[in-house]
């Protein structure tokens, strides 16, 4: 893993966690917002590291290995953390670890449940093939969707891709799909999705929520996944920023 950190130490810590297939860079606008105001540690997970050469693991090892940061180079304690598509897992499992303190936790439409064993070979290979074409024929891409959301995906993947491919894609789904989380702790728990994703997204609502009855679910209008980051990184600040103020009251 990576961690790279933006603003004054002394300012409240905010931990980042990117998705599946993308960098930590994705998450860069949104730092540019709240590097004043916050110790910004953004995580780059094996097997999507642009520049070198990775393989991803497992959502378990890359929670484990946050948690020692945080532990070693912050004191075991974080103000908020962020985590999007696969990285809302892996900060699902860094809480149900209960290794760390997290004060506010935001949970950005993360895969919770596991599916039936006998969907889930199928749908690796697929994810595997579909970010392999998205990384080949970026062109053909950009053409049919045209959008700002889904090129920022695009350069992401061309980005990763080439050095943890496609094995690191289809063993990170492969794990995502195969686990459920099981318990969480926190004291204040949120999950976000778009309406665009939500005949998925709502099942791992209904689970968190049955695991943590105060969770707070708030769906987007018109989006679909990872879309509200890219598109409007500063109302995910505004909403961050939010956290503040109960830190401050």
């Amino acid at each position: 893993m990576t961690f790279d950190t933006y603003g004054d130490k002394r300012n409240p810590r905010l931990l980042l966690i990117p998705g599946l297939g993308v960098s930590s860079g994705i998450f860069l606008p949104l730092i540019d917002i709240l590097k004043d105001r916050f110790y910004i540690i953004a995580a780059g997970i094996d097997g999507f590291l642009p520049g070198k050469v990775s393989a991803f693991t497992s959502v378990d090892d890359q929670a484990g290995k946050i948690n020692g940061y945080v532990r070693e180079n912050l004191g075991g304690h974080l103000d908020v953390a962020y985590g999007l598509s696969l990285g809302g897992k892996i900060l699902s499992r860094m809480m149900e670890r209960r290794e760390i303190v997290i004060d506010h936790a935001v949970m950005d439409a993360a895969p919770l449940l596991a599916l039936p064993a006998w969907s889930v070979d199928a749908l690796r290979y697929y994810q595997g093939f579909n970010v392999w074409t998205c990384y080949h024929w970026t062109g053909f891409w950009r053409r049919v969707f045209h959008s700002h959301y889904f090129d920022v995906l695009l350069d992401e993947c061309v980005k990763v891709f080439p050095y943890g491919g496609v094995k690191s894609v289809r063993d990170g789904y492969k794990d995502v799909y195969t686990h459920s989380l099981e318990s969480i702790d926190g004291a204040d728990i949120h999950f976000w999705y778009g309406t665009k994703e939500a005949f998925v997204a709502k099942p791992q609502a209904r689970h968190l929520c049955a695991l943590h009855p105060d969770t707070h679910v708030e769906v987007f209008p018109g989006m679909n996944h990872g879309q509200f980051l890219i598109d409007h990184p500063e109302e995910v600040a505004n909403k961050l920023l939010s956290c503040l103020m109960d830190l401050v009251l």
